[in-house]
């Protein structure tokens, strides 16, 4: 077979590098190549198109037998007509992975918490003497990973992306978390994303397992269609794994598995992180895990050792009786609002670059918004959306809103970054911006504090 690779990231690296391994011929483009991609091109022995135009795009395809984009690679690049017009296949490393290895996959999707979940999964799985990785939309890609003859199980981190352009996807276990605008600047319209979530499930047979979110209505309508044998969770529903009592003190997660009955898996009290969403991605891998073959004590155990993932509602502060939280990975409204239901009053620092999403639901969630500080490109917009719903005071840079935060503040408030937007127009990515508000609540409350003055 004779591969395009499009894009020479780290996926694409790892792509070429298979497809070479394994006896196929590959020829590469990339429209922005820097060092790194000359680097890597030099290394493979690659021929690299560099920037081609339409034409020579089209040539390119025209003479392969597939076409392997880069993940996240915008529905509107000429590659993907191109591929059309000439009938070539559009691939992914799911696929170049699925005809060299057989091991059971695991594999999580959703708008929000992906990342999360296949970590707890991974963690679950290994606590119960499995050699698991988590691989796919993570440093790691799965086609790399199938290199090491000692992994038992592959914990998959499915993106819209990769699920999009994978011909065939079949996992022993899929999970589909939530689903909620996100990506419009990759995927043409909502129809094509919701599509591409989809495909965790298109492929499986009855013998696997879907697992999906009984509180979704997106996901839950998707799953009453799947093939495999269903298991659902849910926080506010009735599902196979689900929240019994509070989501504090008293109440406990509760799995219903075949042969066993209603099993009780953890406490809330005993979990490490137990905010409303943090009980549901619980849910979520305790199901997923539960279906891959670990154990009860492994999922316990995964549970109450976990403690999250940088920049996800993590704690990064404390000045005058108030609390500092970096949620810079919030990148959509959607993730923005569950992490604002997580608290009773919030001073919200919002914005950043828009991803052609309705920031409406972040005033939507308002609740326990007391005040907003917006920044960014998307200030405006985070403006026009609390209008007459909250104060708005905007920030030209993240000290400044820092500041305005501290200032709006009063013991008790958790000031909370949770963008509902991506960081790429103050930064280049959403750990800088975290780290960087980490930096200023360090210098600006803490120097307020060392001042005896505090938030108001």
């Amino acid at each position: 077979m004779k591969a395009l690779v499009v894009g020479l990231g780290v996926t694409g690296v790892a792509v070429a590098r298979a497809l070479i391994a394994h006896g196929h011929d590959v020829v590469a483009t990339d429209d922005r190549p820097g060092p790194a991609v000359h680097t890597a091109a030099r290394d493979l022995g690659l021929d690299l198109a560099e920037g081609p135009t339409v034409d020579e795009l089209a040539a390119l395809v025209a003479g392969a037998d597939a076409v392997l984009p880069a993940p996240g690679l915008p529905a509107r690049h000429p590659v993907f007509a191109a591929a059309r017009a000439a009938g070539v296949p559009i691939m992914s490393e799911f696929d170049l992975a699925a005809w060299w290895d057989d091991r059971p996959l695991l594999a999580i999707t959703g708008t929000d918490g992906k990342t999360t979940v296949t970590t707890l999964v991974r963690d679950m799985l290994v606590a119960s003497g499995l050699a698991a990785v988590a691989v796919g939309n993570t440093p790691v890609p799965l086609v790399a990973a199938i290199d090491d003859p000692d992994t038992d199980v592959f914990v998959v981190e499915a993106s819209s992306f990769r699920l999009e352009h994978s011909q065939r996807f079949a996992p022993a276990v899929g999970t589909w978390l939530n689903f909620a605008p996100d990506h419009l600047d990759s995927h043409p319209d909502m129809a094509s994303y919701e599509a591409a979530k989809a495909g965790i499930w298109r492929d499986q047979s009855a013998d696997q397992v879907a697992v999906g979110n009984a509180d979704d209505a997106v996901v839950a309508g998707h799953l009453a269609g799947a093939r495999a044998r269903r298991v659902t969770f849910a926080l506010a529903s009735d599902a196979d794994f689900r929240l019994a009592g509070p989501p504090g003190p008293g109440g406990r997660l509760i799995g219903s598995v075949a042969g066993r009955g209603e099993v009780e898996i953890a406490r809330v009290e005993d979990l490490a992180r137990a905010l409303p969403h943090d009980i549901a991605n619980g849910l979520a891998a305790a199901a997923t895990a539960l279906a891959g073959g670990a154990s009860f004590d492994g999922v316990r155990r995964g549970l109450r050792e976990f403690r999250g993932l940088p920049h996800r509602v993590v704690l990064v502060g404390e000045a005058g009786g108030v609390r500092f939280y970096d949620d810079s990975k919030a990148t959509t409204p959607h993730a923005a609002a569950a992490a604002i239901a997580g608290f009773d009053s919030v001073v919200l620092i919002a914005g950043g670059r828009n991803k052609g999403l309705d920031l409406g639901m972040l005033a939507g969630s308002a609740g326990p918004v007391r005040a907003v500080v917006a920044i960014g490109e998307a200030a405006p917009e985070v403006a026009a959306a609390f209008a007459g719903v909250r104060p708005v005071t905007r920030a030209a840079s993240m000290d400044e809103a820092v500041r305005t935060a501290v200032g709006l503040a009063r013991p008790g408030d958790a000031v909370l970054l949770s963008p509902g937007c991506a960081s790429f127009d103050w930064y280049g990515s959403y750990g800088e911006r975290g780290d960087d508000f980490a930096r200023a609540v360090r210098e600006v409350a803490g120097a307020a504090a060392a001042r005896g003055r505090g938030p108001a």
